[in-house]
Order: structure tokens, then sequence, then C-alpha cells
């Protein structure tokens, strides 16, 4: 079984930045791509960065230049840099990932639960 366990996530003031961190637990044989999502209260769920097992990274464009993703391979650590946050940044962040199992055929999607970040004005 696998778990991905997010954290950092806090009450700040606008401009202040924050990473948020999702760790992958369990028996892992190895991770494609990783994701971050955000979901604010009452809308869809947005992807806001993916990073792919070889460091490609994408973004959405209400946080490119401001955010930055990357990963941990040896650790099966996913992180979020955030820097000068806005108040429209605040939502649940929750980390996915096409995690492979040893003995397994195909990658497993897998979700965290999510960690609160809000951005005060």
């Amino acid at each position: 079984q696998v778990q991905l366990v997010e954290s950092g996530g806090a009450l700040v003031q606008t401009g202040a930045s924050l990473r948020l961190s999702c760790a992958a637990l369990g028996h892992i044989f190895s991770i494609n791509d990783m994701r971050w999502y955000r979901q604010v209260s009452g809308s869809e769920r947005e992807l806001v960065a993916t990073i792919t097992y070889t460091g490609i990274q994408t973004y959405s464009e209400s946080v490119k230049g401001r955010f930055t993703i990357s990963r941990d391979h040896n650790k099966n650590i996913l992180y979020l840099e955030m820097d000068d946050l806005k108040p429209e940044d605040t939502g649940v962040y929750t980390c996915n990932a096409d995690v492979f199992l040893p003995l397994t055929e195909g990658p497993i999607l897998t979700w965290g639960q999510g960690t609160q970040v809000t951005v005060s004005s």
C-alpha cells in the first residue's frame, strides 16, 4: 500500500513564501509524473504544476514564475516552493503521483489528503 502525505500548509500574508512537501510512503518501486493540484471550496480542482521523472516541469499560467516544483528521487518527496503568494492562491493543495509498486504492470494513480494554504490580504 502507498500513501502520499502532504505537509507545509499554513496561514500567511500576501507576498510571503511557503514550501509544501508530499512524501510517498510504502514499498515503492519507482514514481513517474508527480503533480500538485489546488482546490478552492466550490470550485473545480486546478492542476498547478507537474514534474516528470526526468525533471521536466510545467505550470499553470496563474503560478508560472512564482511557484517551483521539484522532487527528491532518493527520498520519494515532492516539493512546491511558492513565492509571492496572493490571496487567490488560497486553497487545499493536494499531490498525486503515478506510482509503480514492485511486481506490478502499470502505475497506480495515488492521491494525498491535501494541506490548506490560506493567504490573507
